[in-house]
């Protein structure tokens, strides 16, 4: 099974949504599997806090429970992770510059290289932090149609 960390600027909206909703989502196809993820930022401003409260309410309404505390990236995640990603390209930046090796560059993806059918085009996760409700109802769209892909790959 592949070890898969998300990553975002501050791992309270976007990263921890995709952590929760991998989780479930590779839960329910493998019931007596417990999936090897995590999340974490880039930035350190929110280490040790809950996802942005918007987006647990965001994720509540289709029946997530994001709960995971906000933490940055180690350099011991590169040795601990198969696939490293990001949730826009500024943090893909911000991941491959800390990247020990060229060989830990080639984990780095951006979450949005798994999406499919009408999210397909996008580039990247729009970070919701300074939007509203939509931006968070979109941000959670996007990252179920990229999860559902990795939960194939993760399996």
């Amino acid at each position: 099974m592949k070890k898969i960390l998300f990553v975002c600027l501050g791992n309270i909206c976007r990263s921890p949504a995709a952590e929760g909703v991998f989780r479930k989502m590779f839960a329910a196809q493998n019931p007596t599997a417990s999936p090897s993820c995590d999340s974490c930022g880039t930035g350190d401003w929110h280490i040790g806090n809950l996802p942005d409260a918007r987006m647990r309410r965001a994720g509540a309404q289709r029946g997530y429970n994001f709960t995971h505390r906000a933490r940055q990236l180690r350099e011991s995640d590169f040795a601990d992770f198969d696939i490293i990603i990001a949730m826009d390209r500024d943090n893909r930046t911000d991941i491959l510059v800390r990247a020990p090796s060229e060989f830990d560059d080639k984990k780095v993806r951006l979450f949005t290289e798994f999406c499919t059918g009408k999210f397909a085009n996008f580039s990247e996760v729009p970070d919701p932090y300074y939007g509203g409700e939509k931006d968070f109802e979109l941000a959670l769209d996007i990252i179920e149609n990229g999860c559902a892909a990795l939960v194939r790959l993760a399996g």
